[in-house]
């Protein structure tokens, strides 16, 4: 019997590949290349291709994965990916799968925060306008950070070196490690929730120095918004002189160390008590002079003939009052004999026009006016009444529902609202309205034309 070439099934195929790149393959590959064709499912999960000169090769990395890459991957950035190669058997090909990701030639710290800044820069959170006035002598001040750490330490000496009156309380964050951002946010929005009660002027968070990943809590997106929506004023006092956070950026102050937090958070007493006794010496300086300027005019007022004779002002005023008293009656006086003078010539006036038999000329000529306009109106009402009876009698012709207290009907379509004149104005089953006289109503059914 002849021999015949064994079968098999695309699914065996893929296996059989698959295990061939499992048997010969190592475990695990280190690649560099560049990310081309970046996406991210609605799963989180991330696909992409690594491109070389020459190559594509397709590669997965699960979201459990990607949460852990610090920095944000995108297209054309040239990467060093660690993972290994298997057969996606459904579509029959090999990819990459990626378990981890830096970037080539760049830290991913280093990367990550740049890309940080540009992003949180681009959507206004470093702008001046929103960064918020430091009170000038604040009295309650919070600070957020490890209670075991150096850095409260150089706070709580240098504030109290400082400004004594001001009174510290402590919140205690942790300032590195997993999950620290989170925590020192929460404590943020905590603290913002409870001011009410805490009455605090301003807060201070920080740490002292590190590398970048020690530091890496204060470049987190999530603290940095948190900063930016506290609306108390917030100081960021993160690492040493060199070290720039995204926390300094966006807070409304940044002391370059948490010593130095003191010396931004809070004023010098001595400077303030050179300064109050500089102004208590210029206030006394103008006191004084004040007062030496009023003696002089109280001196000079009380030199003044005013004071030499008080009454001397208002006997003046007196006399004066007494002439224009004599002056006011004269007037009088003068006005009342030119008055009587004309009132005098106009009652001659009047005994010569005779009053009395004028009023009597014109009354007779009012009363005839009288009667004639009484007349005329009487004339005019009895035309426009009978007028109005021709109009009237004319429009009861016209009246359609006149005819009905003759016995005639008017029959209307309640379907189309008009009047049956003729059997094409309704049809079988239409309902039909006839109004008799005094306004009653029959409702009826066509059934028959």
């Amino acid at each position: 019997m002849q021999n015949r070439a064994k079968i098999y099934t695309v699914s065996q195929v893929n296996s059989l590949i698959k295990e061939i790149l499992e048997n010969n393959l190592p475990s695990r590959l280190a690649i560099t290349g560049e990310i081309t064709n970046w996406s991210i499912a609605r799963s989180g999960h991330a696909y992409f291709d690594l491109k070389d000169e020459n190559a594509l090769l397709p590669a997965v990395c699960w979201k459990s994965k990607l949460d852990k890459v610090k920095f944000e991957p995108e297209n054309g950035l040239a990467v060093i990916a660690k993972g290994y190669i298997d057969v996606y058997t459904p579509h029959g090909k090999y990819q990459f799968y990626a378990e981890s990701m830096i970037p080539a030639g760049v830290g991913a710290l280093q990367l990550a925060f740049e890309q940080m800044v540009k992003r949180l820069e681009a959507q206004g959170l470093f702008d001046e306008v929103h960064k918020k006035a430091l009170p000038a002598y604040p009295e309650r001040i919070g600070i957020l950070t490890s209670e075991s750490g150096a850095a409260v330490h150089d706070i709580k000496d240098s504030i109290h070196n400082r400004w004594p009156p001001a009174r510290l309380f402590l919140y205690p964050v942790p300032v590195q490690g997993e999950g620290a951002a989170e925590k020192i946010a929460a404590a943020l929005r905590d603290v913002n929730r409870r001011n009410k009660e805490l009455k605090l002027d301003v807060l201070i968070v920080g740490r002292g120095g590190g590398a970048l990943e020690d530091l890496w809590a204060f470049n987190e997106e999530v603290l940095a918004r948190a900063i930016f929506d506290s609306r108390i004023p917030v100081i960021s006092a993160v690492g040493h002189e060199v070290d720039t956070t995204i926390a300094d950026l966006v807070a409304d102050a940044r002391a370059s160390t948490p010593t130095k937090a003191g010396v931004v958070a809070v004023p010098d007493m001595q400077e303030v008590l050179a300064q109050l006794q500089s102004c208590e010496s210029r206030l006394q300086g103008q006191t004084r002079a004040t007062l030496k300027l009023t003696q002089q005019n109280l001196e000079t007022v009380l030199a003044s003939a005013v004071f030499r004779n008080p009454l001397l002002l208002v006997h003046n005023r007196q006399q004066h009052l007494d002439e224009l008293g004599l002056k006011l009656s004269d007037s009088i006086r003068q006005l009342l004999v030119e008055a009587r003078a004309k009132l005098h010539a106009a009652l001659q006036q009047i005994v010569k026009i005779e009053p009395h038999r004028l009023l009597a000329r014109k009354t007779v000529d009012l009363n005839n006016l009288k009667n004639r306009t009484n007349a005329a109106i009487k004339a005019i009402t009895n035309n426009s009444r009978m007028q109005l009876t021709a109009t009237a009698s004319r429009l009861a012709g016209l009246n359609p529902k006149s005819v009905l207290q003759r016995g005639y009907s008017i029959t209307t379509n309640k379907k189309t609202g008009r009047l049956v004149r003729n059997l094409e104005d309704i049809q079988i089953g239409d309902l039909l309205s006839t109004e008799l006289a005094d306004e009653n109503f029959i409702e009826s059914k066509v059934t028959k034309k």
